[in-house]
């Protein structure tokens, strides 16, 4: 009985690893599709936008330059022009500008979290973020179109159509994700840090301003990178109150359009494979490069990260 006992015992532990086996090895495969899957959309989407994208150069003989460095857009004249020099500039424009708002807000945000009053700052702060999260983009642009397009109009010169309305709008919408990284660099920070400042004789602004800052510097630029990156291919809330005009702005009162909302008013209208078609997958090209390029930015800031 005690041989049997000991043989089902044994054979129950042999049965019990190969089943953790086989879990251990249907999870690795599982874990190692999705990633493949990953993967793969990324290459096939980047392939098929860089071969559409060029389409327009190589196939309707587009000059690169003039599409790069023109301000004249008229796909439909007798004589069509290919500039997309405006709309490359607008959509740069607000995201820079929106950054320039948005940057001190959350990072500011997020000190008052993690340093004036972490107690309570978070229970408050944090439901408003993702109540700005949560918010669609279109309703951005509605209460931009109704409350801050009037606003401008009254207030400022022109029709209120602006780079200042875009800007303002694709501020808020950028602030979440510029305060909930901040607040995850600054809240990472370790406390030796704080302490041994302040064991120094250094006030608590000091601490912030001459230590905790510096240290948490690369990750609070790639919020602001990410945060760009988010602005940078917004469409539709843009699209409701820039204007979307074709002329190069001179002012921030000027209406003006972004390569996003030029896609999303005229795809629809074109015929595919016509010039004028492939020319919008061109400036889809370009926001994938610009893409690239923020996260390019971001994975030098992470490298730069000490602690």
């Amino acid at each position: 009985m005690e041989n049997k006992a000991a043989l089902s015992a044994g054979e129950r532990l042999i049965k019990s690893k190969q089943n953790r086996s086989l879990g251990e090895l249907r999870g690795k495969i599982l874990v190692t599709l999705c990633a493949l899957i990953m993967i793969t959309a990324t290459v096939a989407v980047t392939i098929f936008l860089t071969v559409k994208g060029l389409q327009s150069f190589l196939v309707n003989h587009v000059s690169p330059i003039e599409f790069l460095t023109s301000t004249n857009w008229n796909p439909l004249a007798d004589q069509p022009s290919y500039g997309a020099l405006p709309f490359i500039f607008g959509s740069l424009a607000v995201t820079f500008l929106s950054a320039l708002i948005a940057a001190p807000l959350g990072i500011g945000g997020a000190i008052f979290m993690t340093e004036i009053a972490p107690s309570w700052g978070r229970k408050v702060l944090q439901p408003v973020i993702e109540l700005l999260v949560g918010i669609p983009s279109v309703v951005y642009g509605f209460i931009g179109l109704t409350v801050l397009v009037p606003f401008i109009r009254e207030h400022g010169a022109g029709t209120g159509f602006s780079i200042l309305a875009g800007t303002i709008v694709l501020s808020i919408m950028i602030l979440p994700t510029i305060t909930t990284i901040a607040t995850d660099a600054m809240g990472a920070l370790p406390n030796s840090l704080r302490e041994g400042s302040l064991a120094l004789g250094a006030t608590r602004w000091q601490t912030i301003r001459k230590v905790l800052l510096p240290a948490a510097l690369p990750s609070l630029l790639t919020a602001v990178v990410l945060g760009m990156a988010r602005a940078f291919g917004e469409a539709l809330a843009v699209q409701m109150v820039i204007g979307n005009v074709r002329n190069l702005p001179e002012s921030l009162l000027d209406p003006s359009a972004t390569l996003t909302t030029i896609i999303t008013l005229n795809m629809g209208h074109t015929t595919y494979g016509s010039v004028e078609n492939n020319t919008l997958w061109s400036m889809g090209l370009i926001l994938l490069i610009i893409s690239f390029v923020f996260i390019l930015i971001v994975r030098y800031l992470s490298s730069r990260r000490k602690i």
